[in-house]
């Protein structure tokens, strides 16, 4: 199993973040276009299932855990501390209504624990509370999350992460064309949905992501 330092690093070393929904891939399986994300050489993934049973969860995040662990990817669960915990996944994302980091921390001590932030406040606390890492957003209009700040706008997530002292990703209504601008303004993680679960040919997409990134990247 990996030292939350590990996972840390390996976070740290990722670009594009994807993050797979069953409602966006097009009727296709969540297996299927985690096979192609991780055939492109992304080094993250989130599975984010919200109607699933326990048991189906369960036996998804299993499947998806084969997987990253043939490609040396991080997994994260969303949501879901007790499944990551019980299939060996990576870590877990987690929302402001979800539950608490500082005791999902001590249930899991190793696991890297995420946080969606939308404000000042949130990025505060979630920091002084021990998250891995944090996300920002949404950046632009999305219809795969609702949140009822609705979206940020490029420019305040600029002053918001200023704030930032940890390893982030920025997310909500992202998409290629938005990729050259995100990264020359310094933004090295982004995490996209439909973008990317959507796409006909999921691996082709996600190389085409990964290389603007690399393009556009300052380091």
């Amino acid at each position: 199993m990996r030292s939350l330092s590990e996972r840390i690093e390996r976070f740290k070393s990722s670009d594009l973040y994807p993050v797979i929904s069953s409602e966006f891939c097009n009727g296709r399986d969540v297996c299927e276009i985690l096979a192609g994300i991780a055939s492109a050489g992304a080094k993250i993934v989130q599975i984010r299932e919200k109607n699933l049973s326990d048991c189906a969860m369960f036996e998804l995040v299993q499947k998806c855990k084969a997987i990253t662990d043939r490609y040396q990817m991080l997994l994260i669960v969303d949501d879901r501390v007790d499944i990551a915990m019980a299939a060996g996944a990576d870590g877990v994302h987690l929302g402001q209504d979800d539950f608490p980091l500082t005791e999902a921390r001590k249930l899991a001590p190793d696991m890297l624990f995420g946080v969606s932030t939308h404000n000042a406040g949130e990025i505060r606390r979630a920091q002084a509370d021990g998250c891995a890492y944090l996300n920002i957003g949404p950046m632009f209009p999305t219809r795969t999350k609702s949140v009822a700040c609705g979206a940020l706008g490029l420019e305040m997530i600029g002053e918001l992460k200023s704030l930032v002292t940890c390893p982030f990703s920025v997310m909500g209504g992202i998409k290629e064309h938005h990729l050259p601008l995100l990264c020359s303004r310094g933004f090295r993680h982004i995490a996209m949905v439909t973008e990317i679960t959507m796409a006909p040919d999921v691996a082709a997409k996600v190389k085409q992501l990964r290389q603007i990134m690399k393009e556009n990247s300052h380091e």
